[in-house]
């Protein structure tokens, strides 16, 4: 039998925003906000690209939501699922957001800022520090983009 852990739910929908972000040729990065009770509050995938905006990033796009959802910049209790692990700009948000938790799937050893290249989120200078869930569905996440940057590298050498 399948094991299924706390965050797999919302990182498989994390995953179909992930997928959606393919349409616009962004990278296929997807994020969840689940409220304190469990609830998804927003979700958001990578507009970089369809938006021509370089804060453009999943975990931004969904933490604004969340926030006009909430209807406060205050996310105490919620968590912010995400199947890369967030780089600078989006560790940062989700600190000055207050999030409780940071959970994602993917490792990302060369802009990740969540535990590979810096940690942002756990940073004692700062004010506040999410807890980090790390690894969920971290082979789904890890595939996806892998097989979005070899199409892109196949296609570049046509």
């Amino acid at each position: 039998m399948l094991e299924v852990r706390p965050y797999d739910d919302a990182m498989r929908l994390a995953l179909g925003e992930a997928r959606l972000a393919l349409a616009t040729d962004d990278v296929p990065i997807g994020a969840v906000v689940l409220g304190p009770r469990g609830d998804v509050l927003s979700v958001g995938r990578n507009v970089r690209e369809a938006d021509h905006d370089p804060t453009g990033h999943a975990e931004v796009v969904a933490l604004r939501a969340a926030a006009a959802v909430l209807d406060a910049w205050r996310l105490d209790g919620c968590t912010l699922v995400v199947t890369l692990e967030p780089c600078t700009m989006c560790a940062g948000a989700a600190v000055l957001a207050r999030v409780a938790r940071v959970v994602f799937g993917a490792v990302d050893p060369k802009a990740g800022a969540v535990g590979s290249l810096w940690d942002v989120v756990r940073d004692r200078r700062l004010n506040h520090r999410p807890e980090v869930v790390p690894g969920v569905l971290a082979d789904e996440c890890g595939a996806l983009l892998r097989d979005f940057f070899a199409t892109r590298r196949d296609s570049s050498a046509d």
